[in-house]
């Protein structure tokens, strides 16, 4: 099968994208975290522009202010738009740049198929192409249903590094799949197993800022006036955020090593051979099967809940890096 160049350009060009939007989503991020605590006016009160204004029911007594550029002491701005700090203007472009980073991501890949005509899931660079979109998507969702932005630093870094090591040392050429790989498993197993990584990846970062957020809140008053931690959400955010994405992932997680499983009596005749891969993939679901048992139990919630999600967090970094560049074993990507 011969690859289509036009498409494999753009799908290089789009993950260079992609990859140039997550390191600049991340600065912008650093920016607003690390800035000074300033208090935004988030209510959206109309206020009256020009000297001698009226207030809303047309009567005198206006408060004066200065018109906005290009005005004539003709409208109307928000408290808003007239007190938002420059840091909080960053963050905000942040998120921009992440969802445009994040079309330029899933382009790629679209493109990266059209190109190869299959999944396109064939080799590592293309795997972790994969948990970049998967990562960056959390965010998005979670900071349109949270405004949880501050977290935004934390993701986008692990997930900026995974663009770099992806677009440099991992980068293969689009081509044909390996003999052993050209198997309808490898869509039903390979897209479960990364679209379940990367949210577990979210989940277990909500888990470490919950730890310092937790112990800055019991520190006091001093954490909160001090410290720059104190920009992250609350630890009950942190926490739903945490429990929320594991939960969702986590039986993806299982439908992926049950689909791996029945992929590998199809392809080596045995459900379960001890490869470094399959003892990695079952550590991560084991620990993270303890984590939701813990949470959804009172009396574990909390601190010790966010432990167990840490330790998953960690068992998933170890799949994803040592597993793959130490180890060797029977899967492809090890």
């Amino acid at each position: 099968m011969a690859v289509n160049e036009t498409f494999a350009s753009l799908s290089d060009s789009g993950f260079q994208a992609a990859l140039a939007g997550y390191v600049v989503a991340l600065g912008c991020y650093a920016v607003e975290f690390a800035s000074k605590r300033t208090t935004t006016v988030h209510t959206a009160e109309r206020v009256p522009v020009g000297v001698g204004a009226l207030t809303a029911d047309g009567t005198p007594g206006g408060r004066p202010v200065v018109p906005t550029a290009g005005g004539n002491g003709i409208g109307l701005v928000t408290k808003e738009q007239r007190g938002l700090p420059w840091a909080e203007r960053f963050g905000r472009a942040g998120f921009v740049v992440t969802v445009i980073a994040l079309v330029a991501n899933i382009f790629s890949m679209l493109m990266r198929g059209l190109a190869t005509e299959r999944m396109p899931l064939g080799n590592l660079y293309e795997f972790m192409s994969m948990i970049c979109t998967v990562g960056t998507a959390a965010l998005v969702v979670v900071i349109v249903r949270t405004n949880a932005r501050t977290i935004g630093m934390f993701v986008m870094l692990p997930i900026a590094l995974l663009a770099i090591l992806s677009g440099t040392v991992l980068y293969v050429p689009a081509g044909e799949l390996m003999a052993s790989l050209n198997n309808y498993w490898l869509v039903i197993h390979v897209t479960a197993i990364s679209i379940s990584s990367g949210v577990l990846l979210f989940s277990g970062i909500a888990s470490v800022l919950y730890l310092i957020r937790e112990r800055g809140d019991r520190q006091g008053k001093v954490f909160q006036e001090t410290s720059v931690w104190a920009k992250l959400p609350t630890t009950d955010a942190l926490d739903r955020i945490a429990y929320r994405t594991a939960i969702i992932a986590f039986p993806v997680y299982t439908f992926a090593v049950v689909a791996g499983a029945l992929w590998a009596e199809v392809a080596w005749g045995r459900y379960w051979g001890w490869d470094p891969k399959e003892i990695g993939a079952f550590m991560t679901w084991v620990v993270y099967a303890c984590y939701l048992h813990a949470r959804a139990t009172a009396g574990w919630r909390g601190r010790r809940a966010a432990w167990i999600s840490m330790l998953g967090f960690a068992t998933v970094i170890f799949n994803l890096f040592f597993v793959n560049f130490v180890t060797t074993g029977l899967h492809s990507y090890a």
